[in-house]
Order: C-alpha cells, then sequence, then structure tokens
C-alpha cells in the first residue's frame, strides 16, 4: 500500500478539512509533511478545552458557515453582548438565534445539511479559530431559548442554535489586522483622562504649598 493509499483510511479528526484533494495539493505544494506530523500526534482537537470555551464566550461576533444540498455555501454573521456564545458541554456550543431579516438561508441549509463551520476572530488579539461540525435548529424550546438569551439584550429570539463539534483549530495570527472594540477604546480613554486629571489636581496642590 503506498502512502497515499494509507492517508485514505488514517481516519484523522482534521481530515474533516483535509479531505484526498486537499492532501494532493498540500504534497504539491510541500506541505504535506508539516500536517502529516500534525496527524501523527493526532490531528486537531475534538473536544473544546476551558482555554477555548473561554475564547467562544468573549466573542461578541461568529461567522457562521451552512452549504445546501447542492454544495452553495453561505456565511451568515451572528453578533451580540459577551457570552451569546454559551458552550453546553465538552462537544456543544449553542445561541439564540435573534429575528433577523426572514431569508432563513441557513435554516434552509441545514434542513437539507447539517455540516456546518464557525469561524472566531479576536482582532484585538489577532486570533482566530475554525471550528467543524454538524449543526441544527430547534424551535419551540421556551426553557433552552431562555437559558441562552442574553440578560437585558434587546433582540428577540427566535428560535436555538446547536452545533456539535467534530474538530477545531487555530490559525496564525499573520495579516490579522489588529482592531479594538469601540467600548474598549472608550473605557481606556476614560481611564486616561481620570489619570491626567488627578495629576492635575496634584499639581495644583503642590504649586499652593509652594
Amino acid at each position: 500500500m503506498n502512502k497515499d493509499q494509507s492517508e485514505e483510511t488514517s481516519g484523522y479528526s482534521s481530515d474533516i478539512a483535509f479531505t484526498n484533494s486537499v492532501k494532493s495539493i498540500q504534497q504539491r505544494k510541500g506541505s504535506r509533511q508539516i500536517y502529516m506530523k500534525m496527524e501523527e500526534r493526532g490531528g486537531w482537537q475534538t473536544k473544546i478545552t476551558d482555554e477555548l470555551k473561554n475564547f467562544i464566550e468573549a466573542q461578541i461576533s461568529v461567522f457562521f458557515a451552512t452549504a445546501n444540498a447542492e454544495g452553495q455555501p453561505y456565511i451568515q454573521h451572528r453578533g451580540g453582548p459577551a457570552g451569546f456564545l454559551k458552550v453546553i458541554d465538552e462537544t456543544t456550543i449553542a445561541f439564540a438565534d435573534f429575528t433577523g431579516n426572514k431569508q432563513y438561508i441557513t435554516m434552509g441549509n441545514l434542513a437539507e445539511n447539517d455540516k456546518a463551520n464557525l469561524f472566531l476572530i479576536d482582532y484585538a488579539a489577532k486570533r482566530r479559530i475554525k471550528i467543524w461540525g454538524t449543526s441544527r435548529v430547534v424551535e419551540g424550546h421556551e426553557e433552552l431559548v431562555e437559558q441562552l438569551m442574553p440578560s437585558g439584550y434587546k433582540a428577540r429570539p427566535e428560535q436555538v442554535i446547536l452545533f456539535t463539534v467534530s474538530a477545531w483549530d487555530v490559525n496564525c495570527p499573520q495579516h490579522i489586522p489588529q482592531r479594538f472594540e469601540a467600548s474598549d477604546v472608550e473605557k481606556l480613554l476614560a481611564e486616561r483622562d481620570e489619570k491626567i486629571k488627578n495629576l492635575e489636581m496634584k499639581l495644583e496642590k503642590l504649586k499652593g504649598n509652594s
């Protein structure tokens, strides 16, 4: 059995993305050996670690990719306050799906093809994580909606999305633009202004004592 044949039946977790076609291109472009070493170590992680849980639940934005039965891809953005994405257990991520433009493309895609991908990016930390898995829509489960709905957030939940993790990987930070949330910048500026105010008061006090 040659190397290509043995790789076809390897069963690594990263095979969810590294298909035989992908591996063939990696071989041609010279990166196959690098990824073979990664595969020999077990491939990508398949369980949500504490570190990943903290990263997921700190996000205020996520890109959610699905494809219909014909393979036509679609990427939907979902956002909310930190914590709107919740880790239920070591393989399950869930969030309340808020009412939007009512196109229901993601919902229709999942009805035909449950394969999905979550793409999370933290611009400030220049970190991005890709999560492969399957997903389903849960309708009419008020208790679950209540559990997942961010407290005080002004949005109307329509249903719940449950995402089951198959594998995940961390991208390198190269080419990620470093950006900061407006609320974080405002907080830092307020802290700076308070420090300046205190220093000015101390300076005036020293002038008065001189």
